[in-house]
């Protein structure tokens, strides 16, 4: 005879809810560890301001003065 709870017994909801509750947490953790294994550092990706500002001098587009200008600018 199946009583009162039916076929889950007692703690048959509260069972089914921990249940969820891990295999979310595993899917949490998943994503969690493949977005860090590709995750790329922001140190080595960006190129500062003044770093842009000696390219630009380097190619030509930009006087010397002007140069000078936007370093002071730019260097406190």
């Amino acid at each position: 005879m199946m009583g009162y709870y039916g076929w889950m017994g007692a703690f048959g909801g509260v069972g089914m809810l921990l249940g969820m509750l891990v295999w979310l947490a595993v899917v949490v953790l998943l994503v969690w560890s493949v977005s860090t294994l590709f995750d790329r550092p922001d140190g080595d990706t960006r190129i500062d301001a003044l770093e842009i500002l000696k390219r630009r001098y380097a190619a030509g587009e930009i006087s010397s003065a002007e140069f000078e200008t936007a370093r002071r600018a730019l260097v406190p």
